[in-house]
């Protein structure tokens, strides 16, 4: 995650919230966020991309995941999921450009 938030600020982008908590109630957290936006970063490490063990990969975690994400969408969240793969290559910094853009553009109209 640390590399990702360096490569956001490279890339002269805003700083995102690390660990927001987006649903009190069920401690649902991102890994970052662009509140105002309603814009979600999540880091999937452990999904057999390089990540080792991880909650994720069980049937409880995937679970609990699938749970967050579909409300995180229900409440006007945009999730972007990457694995360390999408964080190496620049996608990542590309796809979160790309929803920061798309939000502003929203708000514009």
């Amino acid at each position: 995650m640390r590399g990702l938030l360096f490569d956001l600020k490279a890339a002269k982008l805003p700083e995102p919230v690390t660990e927001f908590v987006f649903m009190e109630d069920r401690d649902f957290r991102f890994d970052a966020a662009y509140p105002d936006e309603k814009i979600a970063i999540e880091v999937e490490g452990g999904t057999g991309h390089g990540g080792g063990k991880s909650r994720h990969t069980t049937p409880e975690g995937f679970r609990r995941d699938c749970e967050k994400y579909n409300l995180a969408q229900s409440m006007g969240w945009n999730v972007q999921r990457f694995p360390p793969s999408m964080l190496r290559d620049g996608t990542a910094v590309a796809m979160v450009r790309r929803a920061l853009e798309a939000r502003r553009k929203e708000k514009a109209a």
